[in-house]
């Protein structure tokens, strides 16, 4: 019964986790470095996540600052966070980048907190799929008693219901820091 609870709980905490980090690229009225997390570049034939081709640091609280470490890939990391959806023009000096992130509109910011509720929602179903997957291996498991078994889908819909708390206590979170002025 153990392998079962703590298979669940390995992979609703990967759910939450992947969850979590795709919050980041999610804009707020601030800069930051997770906004660019989803961006790859074109690094000689090779796509590479944009962290691993620069430093990329925040500047008086409004401006990504990115500086590639090599500069033959400058033009590169443009040409890449113009071809995403992050919708922030970049601004190349030939040395650096910076993108300068505005505030955020009130309707700008109604519109992010459905998109950060939606994947909250996508994410809830992962965790309801998850315990749908580790129930029926608990199912088909022949040495379980009826009682154990019984025992053993209890505890995996608690787990669920923790995981689901946690993930809507993140998207609540996530909201309150969008609609933060």
């Amino acid at each position: 019964m153990k392998q079962f609870l703590d298979l669940c709980a390995e992979k609703m905490q990967k759910v939450t986790e992947q969850f979590s980090e795709h919050l980041n690229t999610v804009r707020t009225g601030r800069a930051n470095p997770g906004l660019l997390n989803d961006i790859e570049v074109d690094y000689y034939g090779m796509m590479t996540p944009i962290n691993q081709l620069s430093s990329i640091t925040v500047s008086e609280g409004k401006t990504l600052v990115i500086k590639p470490f090599d500069s033959q890939s400058l033009k590169d990391i443009e040409k890449a966070i113009n071809a995403s959806n992050l919708g922030l023009p970049p601004q190349s000096d030939g040395t650096v980048i910076r993108i300068t992130v505005p505030s955020l509109t009130e309707e700008t910011r109604k519109e992010l907190v459905k998109k950060v509720n939606k994947h909250a929602e996508e994410a809830k179903v992962a965790i309801r799929n998850v315990r749908r997957d580790v129930n029926e291996l608990v199912k088909k498991d022949d040495t379980l008693t009826e009682d154990l078994e019984k025992d053993c889908l209890d505890k995996i819909q608690k787990e669920t219901d923790k995981f689901i708390a946690k993930v809507d206590e993140i998207a609540k979170a996530k909201d309150a820091e969008i609609m933060t002025i």
